[in-house]
């Protein structure tokens, strides 16, 4: 029994520090929403958390990966050491005013945060501090770092990250996401992103159309070359495209110069090579047939995300102490506004998973305004990140906190619309306290770490991680 309350009191202590200090990471969390920075322009909010950890007593080294808004911040001394990973970029296009259900843009075309890295981020260093504040009353071996990880939509910062070593000190690394359901574990799809640039030659399309060699021709041969390839992938995988450059305005000029980007995805990285592969082989007989060039260019990559036994099942413990969350009358308001308007895709969805992992009692799941259950470790693969290429490297637990009312699918202007709002900060606080409790008893076991490598290097199947991007792309390439 005295065991069993030594355990509670150092959770309520953690509590208690995170309540102190819960307005100061309420308002970050909302400043870094009006920033809207898209990926590696993150300057305000990467400014921001690194004023504060420096304020907290964190040291801090900036432009960390060659990456100028990437950083980190330590505290503490010896090992364990225990990474966590924050995001804080916003996505193009994605600009919406708070609180309203209805597509209202604060500015037309600008940013938004439609993914939720402003809780994300916020989150993962109001655990950081939580923690340091914890170590000052109760000195023990171990060190924190938060990560503050630029250009996670599209730009693949933390698989650059690990390019340059940043996480190699880490004995273990812990991150999270915003959704509107409570994951304790999933896994992703690893993905690509590639230009493939063809270039022809020009004239005049009436005059002398037999001397040009068309680029957009190139493009669109491709892309019908792609669509057959379809029927010959792996069902789990996924390739998107969109053309980024037709070659100009002109109908009358064939076009010497024609851009499509693609974006790949796999289950798995191994099979990742293996479809950009086949992919690229499509665009090379684009450009045989119709006698045009093509460069191609792998600017950003996700590996899979590895899930980690030891790992999740701490997480899982965790968020079974703390989810589901309990809201407040005025959060269940704002909660039903938003389902109301919401996408019933998006809770059909969870209500087949939960079918799927509690059988007939998962029926009763999934039906008020904001998610009432928590998955377990699940094999479920769902979008890409690059904290994927993390867990390749270090052991890693990533779990997912419901901050938005079901119904809220991700990337969509729902998500900026809640991106104030009290069940979105509860959701961030709720996985700031996962993060914080999971640290400290990995602090306080260490052989936690071990087995932790040891699941990661099975997981691995002999596989040894290499990332897709080419050695000489850097972050940023476009």
């Amino acid at each position: 029994m005295p065991e069993t309350r030594g355990y509670l009191m150092k959770y309520e202590m953690l509590d208690k520090l995170l309540e102190e200090k819960r307005a100061v990471f309420e308002n970050i969390s909302d400043r870094i929403w009006e920033f809207a920075e898209t990926r590696f322009q993150e300057k305000q909010s990467a400014g921001l958390q690194m004023e504060t950890l420096r304020t907290e007593g964190f040291d801090i080294e900036e432009g960390i990966g060659r990456i100028e808004t990437a950083f980190c911040a330590k505290f503490g001394s010896g090992h364990p050491v225990i990474g966590i990973l924050g995001e804080y970029d916003a996505l193009p296009g994605m600009s919406q005013k708070a609180d309203v259900t209805e597509k209202m843009p604060e500015k037309e075309g600008a940013p938004g945060h439609g993914c939720g890295h402003h809780l994300l981020g916020t989150g993962g260093m109001e655990a950081a501090v939580a923690v340091k504040d914890y170590l000052m009353k109760n000195p023990m071996d171990g060190t924190v770092i938060y990560y503050g990880c630029p250009g996670e939509e599209g730009g693949a910062g933390k698989a650059f990250m690990v390019r340059e070593g940043c996480f190699d000190a880490c004995d273990i690394c812990l991150a999270w996401h915003p959704y509107s359901a409570n994951f304790s574990s999933i896994s992703t799809l690893a993905n690509a992103r590639i230009f493939f640039d063809f270039h022809g030659v020009s004239a005049h399309a009436a005059a002398a159309p037999h001397l040009g060699r068309s680029a957009l021709d190139a493009v669109e041969l491709m892309n019908v070359g792609v669509n057959y390839l379809r029927e010959h992938m792996i069902p789990e995988a996924r390739v998107h495209y969109a053309v980024t450059n037709s070659g100009g305005e002109a109908p009358n000029v064939v076009p010497a110069y024609a851009q499509v980007l693609y974006s790949v995805r796999a289950p798995g990285t191994e099979e990742l090579h293996k479809l950009i592969k086949r992919v690229s082989k499509v665009a090379e007989g684009a450009a045989m047939m119709t006698e045009t060039k093509v460069e191609i260019r792998v600017v950003s990559a996700y590996s899979d995300v590895l899930q980690n036994k030891t790992l999740d099942q701490l997480v899982f413990s965790h968020i079974r102490e703390i989810y589901p969350l309990k809201y407040t009358e005025e959060e269940m308001v704002c909660a039903e506004k938003f389902h109301k308007v919401g996408d019933p895709g998006d809770w059909k969805t969870y209500q087949g998973l939960a079918k799927q992992f509690y059988g007939e009692k998962g029926n009763a799941f999934f039906r008020g305004a904001m998610a009432d259950t928590i998955f377990p470790p699940v094999p479920v693969k769902m979008g890409s990140t690059d904290v994927g290429d993390v867990s390749w490297t270090v052991p890693t637990a990533w779990f997912g906190s419901a901050c938005y009312a079901l119904g809220t699918p991700a990337h969509s202007w729902l998500a900026v619309a809640q991106g104030k709002s009290g069940i979105a900060k509860r959701g961030m606080e709720a996985a700031a306290s996962v993060i914080a409790r999971t640290t400290l008893d990995i602090m306080e076991n260490p052989q936690i770490a071990k087995k932790a490598r040891e699941d990661m290097e099975k997981a691995k199947n002999g596989f040894e991680y290499h990332s897709v991007i080419p050695a000489e792309v850097q972050a940023g390439a476009f």
